[in-house]
């Protein structure tokens, strides 16, 4: 059996940038076992898989270990899939996923997510993860992922991680969100998972549900930009709703092919 392959982009204007997902339509769902080998075989963050149910478009993502309850790059790759490949007619589509429905409206090249919000609270950082950092965060907060707040934009650049310590937690299914006040933007971040293929994820629109309302509240402003500042830059758009967030951005497609399950 032939399948589609979509490699897009997300979170840039050019190719090479942002964060690379692969996108993948279905017309029935395959075993949980087989999607989760298709994405350790794609070898990106992750893999988008999606079969469409009328109105709403039935949507999951997996990384090469498992199955993800939310991923914003690889909604983004696959609302750009359907509309500048697979001729997607609306310029409104609602993704049915494990964190409820969600609305991705399309203007002028910008995909605007309407993802939840999950404001970060107080916490004490496990003592492997601070030990694995070169450099010390001044604030330690926590929602689905731990959010560590720097003091500026060149100590979030500067920031090592020790694999060895870092890889003996296991955050399933989250991560580590490094973070400070921007020198061209609102904000920056940087995400690292343990245990993961790829240690460092180059742009995370789900991180991006605790930091927008973060530094929403901190820089008393409801719209702001922010850069991930990975090697490969992500650029995001910011806007802060109370219970619910728009992180907004572009796509570049990058491939275009097939695969076969003998």
């Amino acid at each position: 059996m032939k399948y589609n392959l979509y490699q897009i982009d997300a979170f840039t204007e050019t190719i090479f940038g942002g964060n690379p997902a692969c996108v993948v339509p279905l017309d029935k769902w395959l075993p949980e076992d087989v999607l989760l080998k298709i994405a350790k075989e794609n070898a990106v963050a992750e893999t988008a898989f999606f079969v469409e149910k009328g109105e709403k478009i039935h949507l999951r993502w997996f990384t090469p270990e498992i199955e993800m309850d939310l991923c914003g790059h690889a909604t983004l790759a696959t609302a750009h899939c359907l509309k500048t490949i697979l001729n997607y007619q609306s310029d409104k589509i609602i993704f049915e996923t494990l964190s409820g429905d969600l609305n991705v409206l399309i203007h002028n090249d910008m995909y605007k997510m309407d993802f939840p919000s999950r404001m970060p609270v107080a916490d004490n950082l496990p003592e492997t993860i601070l030990k694995a950092l070169n450099i010390k965060p001044k604030e330690v907060l926590k929602a689905r992922d731990y959010v560590l707040v720097y003091e500026n934009e060149t100590q979030i650049r500067n920031i090592k991680i020790d694999r060895q310590l870092f890889d003996q937690i296991n955050l399933d299914p989250g991560g580590v969100i490094v973070t400070a006040i921007g020198d061209n933007c609102d904000f920056v971040s940087r995400f690292f998972t343990p245990q993961a293929s790829i240690l460092e994820d180059p742009v995370t629109g789900s991180a991006h549900c605790s930091l927008i309302p973060f530094w929403a509240d901190r820089l008393n402003k409801k719209e702001l930009y922010a850069q991930q500042v990975s090697e490969r830059i992500g650029k995001l758009y910011c806007e802060d709703q109370g219970n619910r967030v728009i992180i907004s951005g572009k796509a570049k497609t990058y491939s275009i092919g097939n695969f076969w399950l003998a």
